[in-house]
């Protein structure tokens, strides 16, 4: 098992799992600046709105975990502050991060079209990087597999999902590279896209796709009665999104891309 402390200094213990988190951060915010520069656009509105929609993405990821696993911390609501130990769902994060995004855009007078483009795929990368973070701490993985399957996997992956006396499917992994397999889409399509805001329902379609299929294996789902919550949300967005590509088309307007 790996151990989930990176560094310990004194007091302060410094988790591999904030590591991997800040490393998915920086690289989406490095990613958009570049974007946003290429596009002629102002890229110190990146990194004034990362401000924003770092804290408001984390928020509405802890809270959303929360919602759906209220008795964990129905006696202790001080362990809700502790996101360190994992327990934030990427749903809550987008919905956190898009209301901080559009609050931003708004007062500022930015393309709310284009500036979903820009950031998408920095969004898409930084979640196939933070998916690391979940493998640490030994959380969203799949249900049990036998060691034959298991030993297709580097050794250090299969040690690390022998858990509770039994080996699991890397779940984190498949949605890890899902989401890099995305990354290079959106990546490629981008020259190609016909409106502003296609880059980001693209984004929705195909991760809320990945998602739908990779949550069917997973041990920890949210639910809701008998139904997973992020299976319900990914097919909501998956036709709210189609939608809007269709829409988007509709007005032919002539996208930016560079």
């Amino acid at each position: 098992m790996i151990d989930p402390v990176a560094l310990t200094i004194g007091p302060l213990q410094i988790r591999w799992y904030g590591v991997i988190i800040a490393t998915a951060f920086l690289a989406g915010i490095i990613l958009a600046y570049r974007r946003a520069e290429r596009n002629n656009i102002d890229p110190n509105h990146i990194l004034n709105m990362v401000t924003i929609i770092i804290p408001a993405a984390i928020i509405g990821a802890r809270l959303y975990y929360v919602v759906f696993t209220w008795d964990d911390y129905r006696g202790d609501p001080l362990a809700i502050l502790a996101i360190w130990h994992g327990g934030l769902a990427l749903h809550g994060g987008i919905i956190g991060g898009l209301l901080a995004g559009l609050f931003y855009v708004s007062r500022h007078r930015l393309s709310a079209w284009f500036t979903a483009d820009i950031i998408a795929p920095s969004v898409i990368l930084g979640q196939a990087i933070g998916r690391w973070g979940n493998f640490i701490n030994r959380e969203a993985y799949g249900n049990p597999v036998t060691e034959q399957f298991i030993n297709y996997f580097p050794d250090f992956i299969k040690k690390q999902m022998y858990i509770a006396g039994q080996y699991h499917h890397p779940a984190f992994l498949y949605e890890s590279l899902w989401n890099f397999s995305v990354f290079l889409f959106l990546t490629w399509y981008w020259p190609r896209k016909k409106a502003d805001g296609e880059i980001a329902f693209l984004y929705l379609i195909l991760y809320s796709a990945g998602r739908f299929i990779i949550e069917s294996i997973r041990t920890d789902s949210l639910m809701i009665g008998p139904y997973r919550v992020a299976q319900l949300v990914s097919l909501l967005l998956i036709l709210i999104s189609i939608a809007g590509i269709a829409f988007l088309r509709r007005k032919n307007s002539s996208p930016r891309s560079g």
